[in-house]
């Protein structure tokens, strides 16, 4: 466990191609979506939030902080991690954050260890996951000093692209391997954006259990 590093989970994306409402709560594996990401990444930190606007009670059973955005309009997950920055930088001691998609079942259970190990070597950087050669932008370790240049970039120049305020910065990549699981590949940064991605998700849930 990091207790120099907050987690946060954005769960607060529209979910227009699921119809609506949050991914987050949908059923999957016995529980829900978010059960699974909270059970892989709360462990790995000392302190863990929610990003998510709307009315918190519906996320009251998982006893998490529930962070609204501290910026007017829906501005995306940029505006998640800045709340989260925010929020870690007046309630903790954390000289970091590492955030998460609340949409992705089978994130690694190292993500805080090896982006921490990675920003070490770079200090001051921000550390962004990788599978398969892509970049996860919302899977990333954000330093606490980057909070300021963070609500410049997405207020002041009203730039909403997580990818963009990355490229701009101090980074360093890090590679996470793909498992397979009976005989398939499991990227351990899939993530739920339709309705078939739900049912290859509990296809792939119960293909990993023992």
């Amino acid at each position: 466990m990091k207790r120099d590093v907050a987690g946060i989970i954005l769960a607060g994306g529209q979910s227009r191609r699921m119809g609506g409402g949050d991914k987050s709560l949908l059923p999957l594996g016995g529980g829900c979506v978010l059960d699974q990401v909270v059970s892989r990444f709360g462990p790995q930190i000392d302190r863990l939030a929610l990003s998510a606007n709307g009315d918190p009670s519906r996320f009251s059973r998982f006893g998490l902080p529930v962070l609204a955005d501290t910026v007017t309009g829906f501005a995306g997950p940029l505006a998640g991690i800045l709340t989260g920055l925010e929020w870690a930088a007046a309630n903790t001691a954390c000289t970091a954050i590492v955030t998460a998609a609340g949409d992705t079942p089978f994130l690694p259970l190292d993500l805080v260890e090896r982006l921490a190990a990675a920003a070490d070597q770079r200090s001051g950087s921000i550390a962004v996951a990788c599978s398969a050669g892509k970049r996860h932008p919302t899977f990333a370790l954000w330093p606490m000093d980057c909070r300021g240049a963070l609500r410049h970039f997405l207020v002041d120049e009203d730039i909403r692209r997580v990818s963009a305020f990355i490229d701009r910065d101090d980074f360093v990549e890090v590679e996470f391997p793909v498992p397979q699981s009976a005989g398939q590949p499991v990227d351990p940064f899939f993530n739920i954006n339709e309705p078939d991605d739900l049912v290859q998700a509990e296809r792939l849930l119960q293909s990993m259990k023992p």
